[in-house]
């Protein structure tokens, strides 16, 4: 059997779980593999969260934001 033919497969089988907590476990090891194999992707430290609000906070209040509308004239010339 091909890769792709597994692939096909395996997605068969994950639209029929319905078992939302093995879901939820199965979800969770995918992502942590993934995470463990692109040692560019780590998560968040509580701080750099934190940061990060503050940052969106503060561009917010100074009124460096974008619309909606602005978001997809930009996209649109990728």
């Amino acid at each position: 059997m091909d890769l792709q033919t597994r692939k096909l497969n395996l997605i068969t089988y994950l639209a029929q779980i319905k078992d939302e907590l093995f879901f939820d476990k199965l979800e969770n090891y995918i992502l942590k593999k993934e995470i463990e194999h692109n040692t560019d992707l780590k998560p968040f430290t509580i701080e750099e969260l934190i940061n990060r609000i503050e940052k969106s906070e503060l561009d917010f209040k100074n009124g460096k934001i974008k619309s909606q509308e602005d978001l997809e004239k930009i996209s649109a010339n990728w």
